[in-house]
């Protein structure tokens, strides 16, 4: 007899599912306590997925897409967190896991521990190095606040600046507490970066808080963007004994927003003050140095001699040299004039007919010389044009046709080949004329 069994019979699916009833019932909404390892987020969905363990047992945990992305902490491997969420079950691997809505850090030690993690990372790169630190500005036209638009903070921001030398501010309100906050202080810094008229100087700012309060200025997307800004930047978030990694990345930390706006602008009072002592030394200055150099000039010039003395031996020398020029000028002007009469002299009628006789006897004698010259030089060029008409008259066609050649042609076309000539009528060019001939077979009685 067959063995039956009383006991009822299940699916698979349907103990997954009882599995998974049973789970999400009993553990609907838990807080979870433990470490993370082994975090990896999926490059299409966005989804996060990680593992959570303490010294005894490992939970795997998964945290999908719009949840991740809206995290205030996010999870990071090695940091002791406390994730709420609610258990369920996979039924693909036969596997539970906590599906977490909200992770905070397990305490204060560590946020510590993430923050140090961090920071250590951050200076390996170089984002802290004191090269990388720009001067600030000594009297900077335009000052862009990145803060609070509501609270105390921009109020003592402009409030000092305006007291201490009024400049032309421009505020970029963003939230700089809770989700979201570091994204729009990282678009803040950024954007400024582009913008016109261009700030000469940055100022973060936020009051006073706890760690939880001031994490945003934490995030590695705040303090990259403040490390790669092109302007120079203060950092002014929380109290003097808050710190936060912008505060190592930005060109000038203030203890305080209030100090921060006393770090960007001199005291206009101040300056002015110095502007007018420096002023007043440097009139004075001057005053002592032409004082100096008029009583040294006057010490120079007793060692001088007078002005008798330095112009005695010259104008001596210009009286004795006046005195040999009025002697001196008669006897010139009498030889020139007698110059002028010896050449006058030369310039009578009779001397010139004289040059004329002479030059005209000379070019004579040329004109003999050369008659000869150019008869010769012209019979030599009729013997050469005698010579080149006779060459030309033995190329000449018709010497060359009484020689008893011909030119076979018809019509315009002449023809030196017998292979080339046509049938039919031809035209024979003789010394003393023409004849027709005709190419083709012969016939009785015809010539050709």
């Amino acid at each position: 007899m067959a063995f039956t069994h009383n006991q009822p019979e299940y699916s698979v699916s349907e103990i997954a599912g009882h599995i998974k009833r049973v789970v999400e019932d009993t553990f609907g909404q838990v807080r979870v306590r433990g470490e993370v390892s082994k975090i990896s987020v999926n490059a299409s969905s966005g989804h996060a997925y990680f593992t959570m363990k303490d010294d005894k047992a490992v939970l795997d945990a998964v945290c999908w897409k719009g949840t991740f992305q809206k995290l205030a902490h996010k999870p990071e491997a090695g940091l002791e967190v406390i994730a709420t969420g609610r258990l369920t079950t996979y039924p693909g691997s036969s596997k539970y896991q906590l599906v977490i809505e909200s992770i905070e850090p397990a305490g204060i030690g560590a946020l510590m521990a993430q923050l140090e993690k961090r920071k250590q990372q951050l200076a390996a790169e170089g984002l802290f190095d004191a090269a990388r630190k720009k001067p600030l500005p000594y009297l900077p036209r335009v000052i862009a606040v990145i803060t609070s638009p509501t609270g105390a903070v921009i109020r003592d921001i402009l409030h000092r600046i305006s007291d201490r030398f009024p400049s032309h501010v421009i505020v970029w309100p963003v939230a700089v507490q809770g989700q979201g906050a570091a994204e729009q202080i990282a678009m803040a810094i950024e954007g400024f970066q582009n913008f016109s008229p261009k700030p000469d100087l940055l100022i973060v700012a936020r009051g006073g808080g706890s760690i939880e309060d001031l994490w945003c200025f934490n995030e590695e997307i705040v303090v990259r963007a403040a490390a790669a800004s092109n302007i120079p930047l203060i950092s002014a978030v929380g109290h003097e004994t808050d710190t936060t990694l912008i505060d190592y990345a930005s060109d000038m930390r203030a203890p305080t927003p209030t100090a921060a706006a006393e770090m960007a602008v001199p005291v206009r009072e101040e300056l002015m003050v110095l502007v007018e002592d420096h002023g007043l030394r440097m009139r004075e200055g001057l005053h002592r140095k032409l004082q100096f150099s008029q009583e040294r000039l006057t010490g120079v010039a007793r060692g001088l001699p007078s002005l008798a003395n330095l112009l005695g031996l010259a104008s001596q020398r210009v009286d004795e040299l006046a005195t040999r020029l009025n002697i001196a000028l008669p006897s010139v002007l009498e030889r020139a004039a007698q110059r002028v009469k010896l050449l006058s002299a030369k310039l009578t009628p009779s001397h010139i007919v004289q040059q004329l006789t002479h030059q005209s006897h000379r070019v004579q004698l040329v004109m003999a010389r050369l008659t000869p010259l150019m008869e010769r030089k012209l019979e030599q060029a009729a013997q050469r044009v005698e010579l080149m008409a006779s060459q030309l008259q033995h190329l000449d066609v018709n010497h060359v046709l009484k020689r008893g050649f011909a030119i076979v042609k018809s019509g315009d076309t002449i023809f030196t080949s017998a292979a080339a000539l046509p049938q039919g009528e031809i035209t024979l060019q003789f010394a003393d004329g023409e004849k027709k001939a005709f190419v083709g077979t012969k016939k009785q009685g015809e010539l050709f």
